[in-house]
């Protein structure tokens, strides 16, 4: 089985949107990797600190809406 990252990275940052406080941003407490990946796409800031959250770009928090309602929302009825 071969693993798709750029769709893990998707449903990371989706499920962001789910902990945003302080306008952008998250709690961090997803897999390393996923992470490392979204800073190097530019959607995060550097996740190598001590602190619990990660600050999302204006790209980042774009895509991480957009992406959590593509996945999780239902259409209205």
């Amino acid at each position: 089985m071969t693993v798709d990252e750029d769709k893990i990275d998707d449903a990371v940052l989706a499920l962001m949107w789910l902990t945003i406080h302080d306008e952008r941003r998250a709690w961090k407490s997803f897999d390393w990797g996923a992470t490392d990946r979204l800073y190097r796409k530019g959607l995060i800031h550097d996740p190598m600190n001590k602190s619990k959250s990660v600050f999302l770009t204006e790209e980042g928090l774009e895509r991480s809406r957009e992406l959590f309602r593509s996945m999780f929302t239902r259409k209205a009825e």
